[in-house]
């Protein structure tokens, strides 16, 4: 039986309705009137689900790495022979999908002609097509982007630094799999994931704009179909507090060396709600200590230690959190040390609190601003729901987070046990792993 929901956030002035769908998927329509649409099917499926059984089931099933990137790829092609681009491209509407380390999604974004759009979103991702023949293509076509990945800096650098922070945790694997692992893949593993994490309970559909929720749900009734359903039982190694490699480095063609600092996050809030909250912690403690208006940024910046380039946050998943700061140097080392000394300093003399008031207002109004886009709101309300939180008591969560408990968070955090760094230097500079 299916349940409609709304829920709505006063002081905001914004509301959503969550359907919780007769086949166990969840809608979530956003209405907004603007001149843009935006839609996003999702599972709960990602480069880290790699070792998984249904409840009641006594053998783990494990698969090669990159298997759901290349399962996104895959759902593109239809049995027809007809390209799903271009049935998208012919009402006018922009398509795309992504897979990350713990979901793949589905998206479309258009100006006219949604329900038609969204129509086809259904149907494709609900209708799999795998055969010898075009796994053995599409491997080529994956390989050839794994080889081009490889050669991307800033994608490599950043694959670096989580092999040299985790032991084991699969956020470590690259998404698109190695040229060993992909060259497994078989129409049947693809057709075994797909029945797993492709199951309506799994996955969601989030959608933004001029919109008619009841419309809604009657075009998922005719596409989405009910299903034999089973918990999903996920295997992950537990992962030790200690990193893996102090400092890495590879050689590769950049102007200049590139460096990113990684501290790992050992708390075992990891996978929760309150995650979240730790999460939007440590985003204010990355513009407060080293944001573009920080003095750290300026000192650096001015002496040019570093450039426009550098970048500092905390990215969380579902098995893991990490704070990573990067960019583009002459000297990784100098760097290196000013951002340890900088914590140091932070740590032991709290800066002040205005500064810290006037970050988290920042967040806040970034926060606000983000409902003035259908993308960005959908997008958001995904990645949240996903972790388990309301897109709407975000806003609240950020106002909560106190100045005692960020430093108490900040002291507690930034333990140089946890430190890791790598630098990409050009090849004429020495560089050993």
């Amino acid at each position: 039986m299916t349940d409609k929901i709304v829920k709505e956030n006063n002081t905001l002035r914004e509301k959503y309705y969550l359907i919780r769908h007769k086949t166990g998927l969840q809608i979530y329509v956003f209405p907004k009137e603007m001149s843009t649409f935006y839609a996003l099917f999702a599972t709960k499926y990602g480069a880290i689900d790699n070792c998984f059984r249904l409840q009641g089931d006594k053998e783990w099933t494990r698969v090669p790495d990159g298997i759901a990137h290349f399962l996104e790829h895959k759902l593109f092609e239809n049995e027809d022979g007809s390209e799903t681009d271009a049935r998208f491209a012919a009402l006018g509407a922009s398509s795309n999908a992504f897979t990350s380390s713990d979901m793949t999604a589905y998206e479309f974004s258009c100006t006219e002609n949604f329900y038609e759009s969204l129509e086809i979103l259904l149907d494709f991702v609900t209708h799999p097509y795998f055969t010898e023949e075009n796994v053995k293509k599409e491997q080529g076509i994956i390989g050839q982007e794994i080889d081009m990945c490889d050669d991307m800096p800033m994608r490599r650098l950043y694959y670096e630094l989580l092999e040299a922070l985790y032991v084991c945790n699969p956020t470590r694997i690259n998404v698109c799999g190695t040229q060993a692992s992909i060259a497994k893949i078989t129409p049947e593993y693809l057709y075994t994931c797909y029945h797993v994490f492709y199951k309506p309970s799994n996955m969601m559909l989030v959608v933004c704009g001029d919109i008619d929720p009841d419309r809604v749900e009657k075009l998922v009734d005719t596409y989405v179909t009910t299903q034999k359903e089973a918990d999903i039982e996920r295997y992950f190694e537990a992962e030790p507090t200690n990193i893996v490699q102090k400092r890495r480095s590879v050689s590769m063609d950049v102007s200049r060396p590139l460096f990113a600092v990684g501290i790992k996050d050992t708390s075992p809030l990891i996978g929760t709600c309150e995650a979240v909250r730790r999460g939007l912690l440590f985003r204010i403690v990355s513009d407060w200590i080293f944001g573009t208006s920080s003095s750290f940024y300026e000192n650096a910046y001015n002496e040019g230690l570093i450039n426009a380039r550098f970048s500092a946050g905390y990215e969380n998943y579902r098995t893991c959190g990490f704070f990573m700061l990067s960019g583009e140097t002459d000297d990784p080392e100098a760097v290196y040390q000013r951002i340890l000394s900088e914590i140091e300093q932070v740590c032991l003399t709290p800066p002040l609190r205005e500064d810290f008031l006037r970050v988290k207002k920042a967040l806040y109004a970034e926060y606000i601003r983000d409902f003035d886009s259908t993308e960005e709101i959908a997008n958001n309300l995904l990645s949240y729901r996903m972790m388990n939180v309301d897109l709407l008591e975000v806003g609240d969560i950020i106002n909560g987070i106190t100045y005692e408990e960020t430093m108490a968070a900040m002291r507690e955090f930034f333990c140089i046990d946890h430190f890791a760094m790598v630098t990409i230097l050009p090849k004429n500079k020495s560089a050993e792993k």
